[in-house]
């Protein structure tokens, strides 16, 4: 099983991916204050004097104690997470590439006072880089297909993870921004 198990804090916001053995870490040591989803995987123990073998079963989904934080920081900006937000889709031409054709383009040009941010960024093919160059799209002739934007902490736990399971997506999803669910983004 390659697939991770949801870890989110006591309120039901999203913190990391984790490993079986982390999840069951976690169990064991009744860090685990509710779950959801089915169960992905058993873990087999020892057979005790009876004959009986001990089974921890792990849920796609837990949820631990600890410290709630009320603010998130923007997550990491990483062309894997970009080129994923946008779903390898150049956003100039509305094209689908692999992610050795594609860049990171920035809006509003460094050069030009724009800034290395989730907003200012958005997944373009080589081709139409070159042809943006060091100009803003609209003088360069260019539209944007959709608004740039920062994930929110259950669109980026879906960015920064390729086996998301079916439970997992469906609670991600629900709380995905309308920005993940529009500009042409949405499949």
């Amino acid at each position: 099983m390659n697939a991770k198990i949801l870890r989110l804090n006591k309120a039901g916001i999203p913190v990391s991916w984790l490993t079986r053995e982390e999840t069951a870490t976690l169990i064991v040591k009744d860090l685990v204050i509710w779950s959801l989803g089915d169960i992905v995987f058993e873990m087999r123990g020892g057979v005790n004097r009876n004959g009986v073998q001990s089974v921890l079963k792990l849920p796609s989904i837990v949820a631990c104690d600890g410290k709630v934080h009320d603010e998130f920081a923007d997550p990491p900006l990483e062309n894997k997470f970009l080129f994923r937000r946008d779903r390898n889709l150049c956003l100039y031409c509305g094209k689908v590439f692999p992610y050795r054709e594609l860049s990171r383009d920035h809006v509003h040009p460094i050069s030009k006072g724009g800034l290395d941010v989730w907003t200012n960024v958005v997944t373009s093919c080589r081709r139409c880089n070159n042809r943006k160059a060091d100009r803003l799209p609209e003088v360069a002739g260019m539209e944007l297909l959709a608004v740039p934007f920062v994930p929110n902490p259950y669109e980026f736990l879906y960015l920064s993870n390729h086996n998301v399971l079916a439970d997992q997506m469906e609670f991600l999803r629900a709380r995905f921004s309308d920005s993940l669910h529009t500009g042409g983004l949405d499949s």
